[in-house]
């Protein structure tokens, strides 16, 4: 039953996950069940199953030759409907392609609640990374955001199962578990970024990640707006002045299970800006303002990153801190011109208002260097630039220490969202030079995904440092596979694999 908006759940996912069951190939064809349905890969040019009754003449005359994301349904032997999904050649299979053909079956299969995948045999990729790839694929094809719907007509994905050779099943349970827990924090993500913003308020985010928290084995600390008075937060409570809701601050922490001072500490920084008008800099009323719920994609990645960790048994120590507020208009806003202070005492011209994820995420940047850390990465939805620069499927990297900016592009390289590594051009620096304050929060008219990364350097106190712009890459305006319209949920499994794999620089480099 659809939800009433005062009442919505703003993280409908984060309660449903799917049953995920490996079992070993028999002899016995499809189930019958009315709301079953299999998967049966087929290479590009290779042979159709026997048992479904088709000649690969009159499969190609459906437009099915075995092609990655290509898909037919069809009539097995035993009586029941299966689709043929296409994996194209077996040997060039990768886990980007693996995750797109059961993406293609799973949306092919898009009334059945309970789908059955048999994995390709002989496919260049063992089999814990395929199975992790292929539930990725299936469960992220299928995600639809409607809780607000009174007609939703949608039918989730109740169980899914993978078939695999005998010898594999321990190996693919593994991969299958750790892609179903992948695919529940970018689905998190996702219900994060698509709550209206008038239902998704920073007080309301905090009490989500305070209900995330709880049953992830995180802690969580929310700072009001007196706590950011004395914590010195001039940044966000400056972008917070003219709104009537409150802004927040959440600190979480993952604990992993052997401590001790050997153990990695990273440290993530997430834009939380759950509503951008621009404030006085106000956005232009198009397409893209009203998009601006999605201000706060960061912040929604490294929460849902998070919730994954301790069943994940992550052996990192991870500190992540989400900036929250609405950025508006009002008598009350900050002015062009006004002077904040951040934290540590750096004081900031403000020339566009509309550039007020820097000023929020620059507060949190100097907490994170307070504490023990090893590396601070920040991702958020900070520029225009990086989207003119990139498009709308890969993200900017920009950072102070390459070995740490070659983790974050291995992990982007395992999750298939991609990240390309922009110069910090440090000739550019002298642009945000003020004549009243120490800094300004705008450089000049071109290279602006550069100036907001010399912008935040300023705040790393010298640490391993990298900044993750996903303002592209947080909405997609057409489907695509599995990245569904809407918000993405971009970030939330490269954190994820980030964390899982980090390491610290050493010391001598």
């Amino acid at each position: 039953m659809s939800l009433r908006a005062d009442t919505s759940d703003p993280v409908p996912s984060f309660d449903h996950m799917p049953e995920i069951d490996v079992v070993a190939a028999q002899e016995s064809g499809p189930g019958a069940g009315p709301d079953d349905i299999w998967g049966i890969p087929v290479a590009e040019g290779g042979e159709l199953p026997a048992d479904v009754g088709l000649t690969p003449a009159a499969a190609a005359a459906a437009g099915f030759t075995g092609r990655v994301g290509q898909t037919l349904v069809c009539a097995h032997a035993q009586g029941t409907p299966v689709v043929l999904y296409g994996i194209g050649d077996p040997q060039a299979a990768d886990p980007a392609s693996l995750r797109d053909a059961a993406a293609a079956f799973a949306l092919a299969a898009g009334r059945s609640a309970r789908l059955t995948l048999l994995t390709p045999v002989g496919a260049g990729v063992d089999s814990l990374v395929a199975a992790q790839a292929l539930v990725e694929g299936a469960l992220l094809a299928r995600y639809t955001f409607e809780p607000l719907k009174s007609d939703t007509g949608t039918v989730p994905v109740m169980s899914l199962t993978l078939v695999v050779p005998a010898h594999d099943t321990d190996a693919a349970d593994r991969g299958a578990q750790r892609g179903g827990l992948l695919a529940k924090a970018t689905l998190l993500a996702r219900d994060l970024a698509n709550s209206p913003p008038n239902l998704l308020t920073a007080t309301r985010l905090a009490d989500c990640a305070t209900r995330v928290g709880a049953l992830s084995g995180l802690d969580v600390e929310v700072f009001d707006q007196d706590a950011l008075r004395e914590l010195g937060c001039g940044g966000l409570l400056g972008v917070n002045a003219g709104s009537t809701e409150p802004a927040r601050m959440i600190k979480l922490t993952y604990r992993p299970p052997s401590g001790g001072p050997e153990v990695p500490r990273l440290a993530l920084v997430g834009k939380g800006i759950t509503y951008d008008s621009g404030g006085i800099s106000l956005k232009p009323a198009d397409a893209v303002h009203a998009t601006m719920k999605n201000d706060m994609s960061g912040a929604g990645a490294i929460l849902a990153a998070m919730s994954v960790l301790s069943a994940l048994h992550c052996p990192t120590f991870v500190t992540g801190y989400l900036m929250c507020t609405d950025n508006m208009p009002s008598g009350s806003a900050t002015k062009l011109g006004d002077v904040l202070t951040l934290r540590g005492g750096t004081t900031v011209e403000v020339l566009n208002t509309d550039a007020e994820g820097r000023l929020v995420m620059a507060d949190a940047l100097v907490l994170a260097t307070e504490e023990p850390t090893d590396a601070i990465v920040d991702i958020a939805t900070l520029t225009g630039a990086s989207l003119r620069a990139l498009g709308p499927q890969i993200a900017a990297v920009f950072g102070n220490a390459q070995p740490l900016v070659d983790q974050v592009l291995e992990a982007a390289r395992r999750t298939d969202e991609p990240v390309w590594q922009l110069p910090l051009a440090r000739r550019y620096r002298g642009e945000l030079d003020s004549d009243v304050a120490d800094i300004k929060n705008m450089g000049g008219p071109n290279g602006g995904a550069i100036h907001a990364a010399l912008f935040l350097e300023e705040f790393v106190a010298g640490r391993a440092w990298a900044h993750i712009d996903i303002a592209g890459t947080a909405q997609n305006d057409t489907a695509s596979s599995w990245r569904p319209r809407g918000c993405t949920g971009f970030g939330a499994r490269l954190l994820t694999e980030l964390a899982l794999g980090f390491t610290r620089e050493p010391e001598d480099s």
